[in-house]
C-alpha cells in the first residue's frame, strides 16, 4: 500500500468555542495546530477561515494571513476549503482559490445539511475548476452521496476532470450518506482506475471508518470540523490528538505514515521549494 495521508480539518465553518475550547480560530492560532499536527504526522491540513469573532469567512486575505502563518511553521499540504459556509454565494467560497494553494475542496454536488441545503449548482462547481485549473491548484472531490461520485465519473468521461482524481468520502452528516462500513466499501468500490481516497467520518464515525480506510488502502481525515471527541464523553485536547492517534494506528498496522512531500508525490504535486 501507500503511505498513509492523514488530512487534519483544523476548524471547520460551525464548531464553536463554547463546543471546543481548543478551536483554532486566528491565523496564528491555525498556524500553530498545524504545525503541532503535522509534528504528529499529518500532511495535508483542510483550513477553513474565521472572523476574529469567530463566525465563518471566505476572506481572501484571512486566508492569506492563514496560509502565511502556517508556511511559517512547517511544510504541511495547505487545502483551502470552497464549501465555506451554508448560505454563502458561490463567488464568496471562491475567493481563497486565487491564492494559488496546493489544493482546494471541491463538493460534486448539492446536499441537505441538517437543516439547511449545501448548494453546488453543477455550473459553479465548473466554474469552480476552471478556477483551480486556472490557479494551478489540485481539487480533493468532496463526496458527500453517492449521486456525486457519479457526477465525477461523468465529468471525467466528457474531459472536464482529468486525473489523477483524489477524493474525500465525508461520511455521517444528516441528510448524506451514512458513516457506516458499508457506505464507505460502496463508494470504494466506485472509484475510478488510478485515482486515491480519504474518508473524512463525522462525529463518532471518525475513528472506526478511520482504521477501514488504513487497512483498506484508503487515507484519512480527522480533527474538529469533524469531531471534537476523543473518546464518548470525552474532548479532545488539541486536533494533534486526533491526527496521532491515527497514524499510531497505522504504524501498528506496518502502513507508514506520509511526511508531506511524500504525499505530494501521491496526489501528483509538484515538490515545494
Amino acid at each position: 500500500m501507500d503511505k498513509l495521508i492523514i488530512t487534519a480539518a483544523l476548524t471547520g465553518a460551525e464548531v464553536t468555542r463554547e463546543q471546543q475550547a481548543a478551536l483554532p480560530i486566528t491565523p496564528e492560532e491555525i498556524g500553530r495546530a498545524a504545525d503541532e499536527c503535522c509534528q504528529a504526522g499529518a500532511s495535508i491540513v483542510h483550513v477553513h477561515a474565521r472572523n476574529a469573532d469567530g463566525s465563518p469567512t471566505q476572506d481572501k486575505e484571512v486566508y492569506r494571513q492563514i496560509m502565511a502563518a502556517v508556511r511559517a511553521r512547517c511544510d504541511v499540504i495547505v487545502q483551502v476549503s470552497t464549501g465555506g459556509a451554508v448560505g454563502m454565494t458561490p463567488a464568496e467560497r471562491l475567493a481563497p482559490v486565487t491564492l494559488a494553494p496546493e489544493m482546494a475542496t471541491l463538493s460534486m454536488g448539492s446536499v441537505n445539511f441538517g437543516d439547511d441545503v449545501f448548494m453546488n449548482h453543477p455550473a459553479d462547481m465548473a466554474v469552480f475548476l476552471q478556477a483551480m485549473q486556472e490557479h494551478g491548484v489540485k481539487p480533493e472531490l468532496e463526496i458527500f452521496d453517492a449521486g456525486m461520485l457519479s457526477t465525477a465519473h461523468r465529468w471525467l468521461k466528457k474531459g472536464l476532470l482529468t486525473g489523477p482524481l483524489h477524493f474525500d468520502f465525508v461520511l455521517g452528516i444528516p441528510g448524506g450518506m451514512a458513516g457506516t462500513p458499508e457506505a464507505l466499501m460502496y463508494l470504494k468500490a466506485q472509484v475510478p482506475e488510478g485515482a486515491s481516497w480519504t474518508v473524512a467520518g463525522i462525529g463518532a464515525a471518525q475513528l472506526p471508518l478511520g482504521a477501514l480506510a488504513i487497512v483498506l488502502g484508503g487515507h484519512v481525515r480527522v480533527g474538529f470540523e469533524d469531531n471534537v471527541y476523543y473518546r464518548k464523553g470525552e474532548l479532545a485536547s488539541s486536533n494533534a490528538q486526533l491526527v496521532a492517534r491515527i497514524a499510531r494506528i497505522s504504524r501498528e498496522l506496518d502502513r507508514p505514515v506520509a511526511t508531506p512531500d511524500e504525499a505530494r508525490a501521491l496526489l501528483g504535486l509538484p515538490r515545494r521549494h
